[in-house]
Order: structure tokens, then C-alpha cells, then sequence
């Protein structure tokens, strides 16, 4: 008999775990508190697919970091995900934190990175000439790399869905309960008897645990703010520039995306609402501060938009990933914020093996390939747009001005295998709404695909889910009613 395994959480943990486990025999759902997969942390974060010289050796964070990192570029190329090997520098303008290069070197060695060197001012600058010339030195790391973190989750869940896991949206985890032999676990849309229970929940992946293990973790959501800049021009740097790391973290950073942005940030500041992910004033003022230190004529006259993520941090430092202590069945990969994205692969693998070994899951004879991802009409020569015309004349409909996106693309978008059912879901799988007018001009568009393709009257297309509609009524409707009221 097939087990039945419940994944809790659809970020980018939560998809590479049930990718991993779509190759084994197994009755494997995989559920999410909101409308999409990717909408926590792995929506809105840097994008780094980090060399591992961070982390404490030791520590979970440094060996999935390292072990994720070698397999990033591989599985990006199978699953048809951007991403581009930039390297990293660790930026030093004194003495003391000239030290802490130092350290990091040691420290990247003692984990096994590759390709680790310090440089100096000259190679430093030029490497990248907008760096402060006051520059002392810089930890180099070759193997550093970008990658797009929700595109990434999009298609770990969508090879995970042809090969036979179902995913539940809109599906909030109460509480999970331990029974003889398997556990009872209570959503808004009722209850459920698992075999096997994965808690991959972010930032509510500690209630969760506290409910089934003596061991209690604390869960703390750490706030990290952003700014992002156009692609119009080339970005002003090519490689990941960091200063000296803090006790908050990696500290904030100038790096360039997968599509040719520039993101600065993020800062880190604890909160009380996993929810919140509004910017502010004063975290901004922040990031223009710090990153001057390292880009003197920084200019954010290109500024696209603002964002914010809320990422998990485990007040004990290090990632959680493997069974749960005292509960049997139970596994979890709890506490992942940086280098979380970089470590994902190595993770959904651990915890795969490790419950195929434990329960005996027969591997599938044969794994379904993922879908193709075809190239972007905006990437496309010439002749390659023709052609896909002639295939499907909906490439010649430009819905999105700034980033060149069709209708045939937002229609495939939707249609994938987990596809999108709102715009945001629309504009990450496709970038329609993410350039200069962010939306502006395509929304009213993409709208209407939404409807068509769903099935559901315009009104009810949301931004993202819940209550986020687009549209509070039609105009007849709004007039009908103002009528009524002058009867």
C-alpha cells in the first residue's frame, strides 16, 4: 500500500521535497495557506545562490549550502530556470573587518567551497569599477551565483505535479496531531490522516513543531526590505557585493538579477506579524545609507519598486532538517532563511532518501520529464518570433509593453500544470507587471486572460488571492445602483 505523506508549506523547501519524493511510490499532497506556491519568503528575497563561506562550519546552513550550491546549476538547466554563475565579493574598508575576510576564507575552506581569494583594491575595482576606491580588499568568491527564486519554486511544483503529487491551495495548517501509527492533521477545509507528515511552513513551521516534539524551537520573523532597479540600462555591477556580515545576517547587499535588475537590501528587523511585508521609510533610508558605502554615486533614479520578505529565523541559529525528535513519521526543514534558496536542492534530496530509507518507498521505474519552458518572445531573434507566431498567432498580441510578454505567454502561464490564478501569479511566471509601469498598462489585459481561462467573471479576478480584487464592480452595475437609489 502507498504511504500517504502531507507536505505543510509551498516555498521553494516544500517544492524541491515533494519533486524529490514524485520519484519514489507514494500518495503525496502538499499543502499551502495561500493562493499560489512561492507566496512567503520564496516571492521576495535576493536571489543568491550563495558559495557557502558564510555559514559556521559545522552547521547544517554550511554543509546544504555547499551541497545545494554544486547542484543549483544543473537543476536550473533541467528545469529551465535562469540563472547565471556572477561570483561574490566581501567588500573591507579597514583593518578590522579586513580580519573578518580572513576568517570568511578560513571559514569557507574549512566548508569546502571552491574558487575562495582575497583581492586587492586594483583587481577589486577592476572587477567593478563603481565600487568606493576607498575599497581596502575584497573576499572573492567565483562559485556565487543568481538565480530567480519564485520561478524556481514555480517549477520544482510543476514537475513535482506531472510526476503524481497533488497540490491544495488555500489550505491553512491549524495543527497537526499525532496518532497510533500516523498523524491527524486539522486545515480551514477540514481534516486529514497522513502516514507521513513534512513541515516546511516558514515561518509557521514552529507552532507546528511544538505541537508534536518535546524539543521546542522559537520561530522569529525577520523582516527584510528592498529596492529594485530597471533593467533599461546595464546594471551598474555584475557581481554580488556584500559588506562585512553582522549579527543580523549577511548584512544588506548590491547584486544583479537573473533579468538584469539591480536589487539593494535588505535590512533585518524582527517582527510580530509574518504578515507584514509593507516598506518603510525608515528601513529604505537604511539600505540608500549603507549601500553608499559601497556604490558612492549610487543613483535610484531607475527605481522600479520596493518590496519586503519575511524570512524564518530560528532563535537557535541553524536550519532544522531531518525527522522530528519523538515523533515518528514526522520530518520537517524548519528555520530556512539565508542561504535557504542555495541550499533547497540538497535539502528536498535529504529529506526524500531519508524517508524513502525509513519507510522502503520503491523508486518509480520512470519519472516524467518536467515541462519545457520555452524561451521568452522578448529573448527571441527574429526569426524565432515568427515562427512561434505561425505556431500560435496569440505571440503576436503584446500584452506587457515593458517586458515584452504575449498573450500566447500569459495564457501559458496559467495553464501550466500548478499554473497562476491571479495576477501576481500571472507576473512572476512571466514578468508581465514587472517592468517601469509595473502593471499600468498590461493589468486590465491580464485580467481578462484570467477570466477567460478561468471561468470567472472579471470581478472576481484578484491581485493576489483572498479578498485582493482587482475590480469592485461593473459600471453598469455601479449605475443600476446609483439609479435605485435616486428612484
Amino acid at each position: 500500500m502507498k504511504p500517504k505523506i502531507v507536505i505543510i508549506g509551498g516555498g521553494v523547501i516544500g517544492c524541491a521535497v515533494a519533486r524529490e519524493l514524485s520519484a519514489f511510490s507514494a500518495d503525496i499532497l502538499l499543502l499551502e495557506r495561500a493562493v499560489d506556491v512561492a507566496e512567503g519568503a520564496s516571492k521576495a528575497n535576493s536571489g543568491l545562490v550563495h558559495a557557502g563561506f558564510h555559514a559556521a562550519p559545522g552547521t547544517q546552513k554550511a554543509m546544504f549550502n555547499v551541497q545545494g550550491g554544486r547542484m543549483f546549476e544543473a537543476l536550473c538547466k533541467q528545469l529551465g530556470v535562469p540563472y547565471r554563475r556572477n561570483g561574490a565579493m566581501v567588500l573591507a574598508f579597514n583593518k578590522q573587518q579586513l580580519d573578518i575576510l580572513h576568517e570568511l576564507l578560513e571559514q569557507g575552506k574549512a566548508n569546502g567551497v571552491d574558487g575562495l581569494e582575497i583581492i586587492g583594491r586594483e583587481q577589486v575595482l577592476a572587477f567593478e569599477e563603481h565600487t568606493n576606491p576607498t575599497v581596502e580588499a575584497a573576499l572573492f568568491a567565483k562559485s556565487a551565483a543568481v538565480t530567480s527564486p519564485y520561478e524556481l519554486t514555480y517549477a520544482l511544483a510543476d514537475h513535482a505535479n506531472v510526476n503524481g503529487v497533488g497540490f491544495q491551495l488555500n489550505t491553512e495548517v491549524y495543527s497537526i496531531e499525532q496518532c497510533e501509527k500516523c498523524f491527524r492533521v486539522d486545515t480551514n477545509k477540514g481534516s486529514m490522516i497522513s502516514d507521513i507528515v513534512i513541515n516546511c511552513a516558514g515561518t509557521g513551521a514552529g507552532r507546528l513543531h511544538n505541537q508534536i516534539s518535546d524539543r521546542k524551537v522559537n520561530i522569529v520573523s525577520r523582516k527584510g526590505e528592498y529596492y529594485l532597479l530597471d533593467h533599461d540600462n546595464r546594471p551598474m555591477f555584475s557581481h554580488t557585493m556584500f559588506q562585512t556580515p553582522t549579527g543580523m545576517g549577511k548584512g544588506v547587499l548590491i547584486t544583479p538579477t537573473v533579468h538584469d535588475g539591480l536589487i539593494l537590501g535588505p535590512t533585518a528587523l524582527d517582527i510580530d506579524d509574518d504578515a507584514d511585508v509593507s516598506t518603510t521609510v525608515d528601513a529604505l533610508k537604511t539600505i540608500r545609507e549603507i549601500t553608499s558605502i559601497t556604490w558612492p554615486q549610487e543613483s535610484l533614479k531607475t527605481v522600479v519598486t520596493t518590496f519586503a520578505g519575511i524570512r524564518a529565523h530560528e532563535t537557535g541559529g541553524d536550519f532544522i532538517v531531518g525527522a522530528v525528535d519523538g515523533a515518528e513519521g514526522a520530518y520537517e526543514a524548519i528555520g530556512i532563511e539565508s542561504p535557504g534558496l542555495s541550499s533547497a536542492p540538497a535539502i528536498g534530496l535529504y529529506i526524500a532518501d531519508r524517508i524513502a530509507e525509513d519507510f522502503h518507498l520503491h523508486r518509480k521505474p520512470k519519472r516524467i520529464p518536467p515541462p519545457a519552458r520555452p524561451k521568452s518572445f522578448a529573448d527571441m531573434t527574429v526569426k524565432e518570433k515568427r515562427h512561434a507566431y505561425r505556431q500560435d498567432p496569440a505571440y503576436g498580441s503584446v500584452v506587457c509593453r515593458c517586458e515584452q510578454i504575449t498573450e500566447a505567454e500569459v495564457r501559458a502561464a496559467i495553464r501550466r500544470p500548478v499554473g497562476a490564478t491571479t495576477v501576481d501569479g500571472v507576473k512572476r511566471r512571466t514578468r508581465a507587471g514587472m517592468g517601469r509601469c509595473q502593471g499600468g498598462f498590461c493589468s486590465p489585459r491580464v485580467m481578462e486572460i484570467l477570466s477567460e481561462e478561468l471561468g470567472i467573471v472579471l470581478n472576481q479576478v484578484t491581485k493576489s488571492g483572498g479578498s485582493s480584487r482587482m475590480l469592485s464592480n461593473r459600471i453598469e452595475d455601479a449605475f443600476l445602483e446609483m439609479d435605485g437609489k435616486h428612484e
